[in-house]
């Protein structure tokens, strides 16, 4: 007969034989390691394509919320007992009143995807017994980014949730008076044990009935009134809470909670509320109340300085990579539609016009795939064993008598103006239609205080490319592309980068067809005082060339921008 303890130790050395074999598998799986580059770029455009047909439904910068106030807390049946007195009165306390849900916008985050499609606020506690109150529900705070558009929907809204009462009558449907009478009176009261049958007889219960369902009605109507004017919110600004100074040493800091979007539901009553003169040992007491049920439209409309606009593959990201020094974690990749979410990156600039991005070294941003396999080369070379750390690299550079302009928080020293960039997905033909992913792009760009067209001056023919975007921009929103500034002529490192005087001279003159289709074509605020021309600067994001100029023109936009708001 074989000992339990046996069994044991022979469950244990099972595993390690799996582990083995698992490993000696593992050990020839290079074999197959050649196909890994091409299996990986083909998943990745499987999941652009599945982005751009699925029609924005998903796009992380709109989100149906469906909100649901907490609900109040029920109330207690019972009655006071001590020595000497067996039959006291009634004490059953009340119920807590539910949660109230709040929005707040925070600058923390930058994108809805944080944000639960469903929110339920917190129950309040029920009643209990020597008048003993529920406690009320904690407020439920939801956190979205600044820029974030709060809309009620309407009632006739197919994507709106039902209500308390709509809930109520879906659950009853089918069923016949007597059925749904005591479902409704299940839902609105509860009893003192074995008592159930006893109360509804009563008149006092009666009367207390009919009180309660006045109180529904009164409520439904004040909430049919609120629903006339819906709830719109526009979450720009970041609530601050300035403590007084006269407040006295020691008292708390009060947290800022949003905007109350959804209230919670009132405590159940106890049974001393129900005490009369007819009456005076009730053994009912009243459920809490549901919350407020309320769906919302959440659209976000990023905050940007400045926001590019360009066609698909145009080189938007990789500029964003070489304008942050890398910082910003956008995807690159040499086919369209790789940025499929806006990316929102900060550049900081020195006082004498050198920013972060231009002091990271000779540094080649190439496709996001093809630099982690450079990384995962160097990994298994051992090459970065021995590399000082950041905080190491610091110390050994610490020098009292000169500040070392680097990247990082060194910077922060030399920084004297900062802006936001966002790389907005590509624009294709008839995007202002909703074509592909359109409004959800085009969404993104309203709020920003200047555009930046991006093209590509390796094709056949950017200056059709910036016809394109224009009006795009103009379908869209008539007067948004008044906000344009500058056209960046990207990828001019692929023209005659072979050095051939040939094509030098057919680039030179590529570039000033641009040039003059931008000054003949591309007049903003054309026929009045202010009508002015865009600057065309040609780069090379790859190579991070000639970005400081690129760096001036939009400082300058910037300044404009918000002087001109302030």
């Amino acid at each position: 007969m074989t000992k339990p303890f046996a069994i044991f130790k022979a469950s244990l050395r099972t595993p390690r034989f799996h582990v083995q074999t698992f490993r000696q598998y593992s050990d020839r799986a290079p074999a197959h390691s050649s196909n890994d580059a091409d299996s990986e770029a083909v998943r990745r455009r499987r999941r652009t394509e599945w982005k751009r047909k699925q029609g924005g439904q998903t796009f992380l910068d709109h989100l149906i919320l469906t909100v649901r106030g907490g609900n109040g807390g029920n109330g207690c049946a019972a009655f006071h007992r001590e020595k000497y007195k067996p039959f006291g009165p009634p004490s059953g306390g009340d119920g807590g009143r539910g949660g109230d849900v709040y929005i707040l916008p925070t600058s923390h985050l930058t994108t809805l995807s944080s944000v639960p499609n469903r929110v339920i606020g917190q129950p309040g506690g029920p009643g209990q017994g020597t008048w003993q109150n529920g406690k009320n529900g904690e407020p439920t705070i939801i956190r979205v980014p600044l820029g974030t558009v709060v809309r009620e929907l309407p009632r006739d809204d197919p994507r709106r949730a039902k209500d308390e009462w709509e809930a109520e009558e879906e659950s009853t449907e089918g069923l016949t008076p007597s059925e749904k009478r005591d479902k409704m009176r299940e839902n609105r009261w509860l009893h003192y044990p074995r008592s159930g049958e006893a109360n509804v007889q009563r008149d006092s219960f009666k009367e207390a009935e009919a009180a309660l369902y006045k109180q529904e009605r009164e409520r439904r109507i004040a909430r049919r009134k609120k629903a006339s004017t819906p709830i719109c919110l526009d979450l720009d600004k970041e609530e601050v809470i300035e403590r007084s100074v006269d407040a006295p040493l020691g008292t708390k800091q009060q947290e800022p909670t949003g905007f109350l979007i959804a209230s919670g539901g009132s405590g159940g009553l106890g049974n001393p509320h129900f005490a009369s003169t007819v009456n005076r040992s009730p053994k009912f007491a009243s459920r809490g109340q549901e919350g407020e049920r309320i769906t919302f439209s959440l659209e976000l409309k990023l905050i940007a300085d400045i926001g590019f606009v360009g066609m698909p593959n145009a080189g938007n990201s990789t500029l964003l990579r070489a304008l942050t020094g890398g910082r910003a974690k956008s995807e690159v990749a040499g086919y369209a539609f790789t940025t499929l979410n806006p990316v929102v990156g900060v550049v900081r600039v020195a006082e004498d016009g050198t920013f972060e991005g231009g002091i990271s070294g000779n540094r080649i941003y190439d496709e996001t795939r093809m630099e982690e396999e450079q990384l995962r080369e160097r990994m298994d070379k051992g090459e970065l064993a021995n590399v000082l750390t950041r905080n190491q690299t610091s110390r050994e550079e610490t020098q009292w008598d000169e500040i070392v302009l680097r990247p990082g928080h060194r910077f922060d020293l030399v920084e004297d103006f900062r802006f936001t960039i966002a790389d907005n997905p590509g624009l294709i033909s008839r995007a202002a239609e909703n074509v592909g992913l359109g409004h959800s792009f085009l969404r993104s760009m309203e709020r920003s205080l200047a555009l930046v067209y991006v093209v590509d001056l390796s094709g056949p023919a950017p200056w059709e490319e910036l016809r394109v975007l224009r009006d795009e921009l103009e379908q869209y929103q008539p007067g948004m592309s008044a906000k344009a500034r500058m056209v960046i002529a990207n990828k001019a490192d692929l023209l005659a980068d072979d050095g051939d005087p040939a094509a030098i001279e057919d680039a030179k003159r590529k570039l000033s067809t641009l040039q003059r289709f931008v000054n003949a074509q591309m007049i903003v605020n054309e026929g009045s005082d202010d009508a002015f021309t865009l600057d065309v600067v040609p780069t090379s994001a790859k190579f991070s060339q000639n970005l400081l100029k690129v760096v001036g023109f939009m400082r300058s936009y910037v300044e404009e921008a918000r002087e001109r708001l302030s």
